[in-house]
């Protein structure tokens, strides 16, 4: 759990202006383990990127981690209001 939470947050820092305003929440259910990343509200352009295109290469990424167990991850962007 604590590599996919380190690869998400190597990831993202570089690419907001606040690296200090990211944090990575992790939830458990059923199926999945979410993780919630919460950026300030002035970056939540810059992980999303034009048309999805940088949060879609992010999920694929961790989508592709292998994880111990049978419950699936998944990846929130959450605006940090």
């Amino acid at each position: 759990m604590t590599d996919v939470k380190e690869l998400v947050l190597t990831i993202v820092r570089p690419l907001v202006s606040q690296p200090e305003q990211v944090t990575l929440e992790i939830t458990e259910s059923e199926a999945f383990l979410e993780y919630n990343l919460t950026v300030s509200p002035e970056d939540i352009g810059r992980v999303i990127g034009k048309q999805g295109r940088v949060a879609k290469a992010i999920r694929t990424i961790v989508y592709s981690v292998r994880i111990n167990g049978p419950k699936k991850v998944r990846l929130n962007i959450v605006d940090g209001k």
